[in-house]
């Protein structure tokens, strides 16, 4: 499945999906049978390779999300949603999440002014983030921000791009992760 992990490339024809949609190897197009396990197993590991997390990361974000009221795997994803790093990619800031949070440790982003480096901040309704004025220049913002208009930005935030910045508007809700996820398979690994 294409999890867009490469920006760019991946809307291209040099998608190594698009290339070859099959695992490398003698087998790789035989058709392997999946235990119940392994399909929810994959799916854990496609959603924490999309947003970069390590384990202990993944893990520390579902246990926040299962003491949270509510559905345990929708506010999940949305938990994943509001992280800092994510947040930069979705408003074009970074052409990728991995982009994105080195953008983040780097120190090239302010919120509500102040500057922060923790890819893993949650963010909060009616915050504010910005580009750096000497990062603005960068020649890796100026093509993501080209980039981000063709991809587009979500319905809970706006962008100004004049001023390289974004307000979050409202929390981000489960019917805003474009991406097919069945959260679902997770909070089931994670039962066990």
């Amino acid at each position: 499945m294409k999890l867009f992990l490469k920006g760019e490339r991946c809307y291209t024809d040099k998608c190594a999906i698009e290339r070859r949609n099959y695992p490398p190897g003698q087998h790789g197009q035989g058709r392997p049978k999946f235990s119940e396990y392994s399909i929810q197993l994959r799916e854990k590991q496609k959603v924490k390779r999309m947003y970069g997390l390590l384990e202990k990361q993944f893990r520390r974000t579902f246990a926040e999300a299962s003491r949270t009221k509510g559905i345990t795997g929708e506010t999940l994803l949305i938990l994943l949603e509001r992280r800092l790093d994510n947040v930069t990619y979705r408003l074009g800031f970074a052409s990728s999440r991995a982009e994105a949070r080195t953008m983040v440790r780097h120190g090239h982003l302010l919120i509500n002014g102040k500057k922060v480096n923790i890819p893993s901040y949650t963010v909060r309704a009616g915050d504010v983030v910005s580009v750096k004025e000497p990062s603005r220049q960068l020649v890796r913002v100026q093509s993501a921000m080209e980039g981000a208009q063709r991809r587009g930005v979500p319905d809970w935030a706006e962008v100004d791009r004049e001023a390289c910045s974004g307000r979050i508007k409202i929390l981000p809700t489960r019917g805003d992760v474009t991406m097919p996820i069945n959260e679902k398979l997770i909070v089931e690994l994670y039962s066990k």
